[in-house]
């Protein structure tokens, strides 16, 4: 019975919702963190009786065919981009990004990745640094006998020392930006890159050409509203018992059937 498979997949398409749900759930409190959203396409139809036949008694033509769904497919799993709320913190080495942008880092293999995670770190030599011990690009080293830095809205660090008044300019962080930001590959620990479909990375000052600008001392929060959240999840699961119901009832049609003498 053709119910049986279209049932079987909308329960495997609402148990992918409750997947991509929960790892939002999961991630709720992760630094920079855009929520997800899965999204479903109907699958192919069958043609019993297409629109427009032309009837072999009269001639008339048919206004309405016979198309039968056969079921629901994952469309794509989609990112929301949204600002998360700027969450003050006070550490020095702490960057938000207010607007569009990423922080551009050095990956292992020598690749860029990309993150709007700025809880920034600074390893024994003095380089600025991810959490994961990634090199934000460009280098920015901070001289072992700096008192305190400082970081402008347009990215310039500064050092301050005690036996001197005027600050160091010791750099100044870019950002990159996307022609299609949904199009990025995530690859855990807050890094993504870049793909076909993101186009490649446009990389400027802070502040231009429609990029954010940086806020010291602050880290951006995760987009995840666990009230909505918590609401797509009863409806998962109300979908998946829907399914469910239809399974049953099919295979009680089918009992009928086979007990039919």
């Amino acid at each position: 019975m053709r119910a049986l498979k279209i049932a079987a997949t909308g329960m495997s398409a609402q148990q992918m919702r409750v997947e991509v749900i929960s790892n939002n759930l999961a991630n709720m409190n992760t630094t920079g963190y855009n929520a997800r959203r899965a999204e479903f396409a109907d699958l192919h139809y069958q043609q019993v009786t297409r629109a427009g036949t032309i009837n072999a008694a009269d001639g008339t033509v048919l206004p309405t065919g016979v198309q039968l769904g056969l079921g629901v497919r994952p469309a794509s799993v989609t990112v929301t981009l949204q600002q998360g709320s700027l969450g003050l913190t006070g550490g020095d080495l702490d960057v938000a990004i207010e607007g569009a942008g990423y922080l551009e880092v050095t990956l292992p293999n020598g690749l860029s990745g990309y993150t709007r995670d700025g809880a920034l770190k600074r390893t024994a030599d003095g380089l600025i640094v991810t959490s994961d011990g990634h090199a934000v690009v460009p280098d920015i080293v901070i001289p072992d006998d700096a008192r305190s830095i400082s970081i402008n809205p347009q990215g310039e660090v500064y050092a301050y020392f005690a036996d001197r008044v005027a600050p160091e300019l010791l750099g100044q962080f870019t950002l990159a930006g996307f022609s299609n930001d949904k199009g990025l590959e995530a690859i855990g620990s807050n890094l993504f890159t870049e793909t076909a479909a993101s186009g490649p990375a446009l990389v400027g000052n802070p502040g231009d050409d429609g990029l954010g600008t940086l806020r010291q001392g602050y880290l951006e929060d995760s987009s995840v509203d666990a009230v909505r959240e918590v609401t797509e999840l009863i409806e998962a699961q109300r979908g998946y018992e829907l399914n469910a119901k239809v399974i049953t009832a099919a295979d009680q049609m089918l009992s009928a059937t086979t007990q039919v003498r």
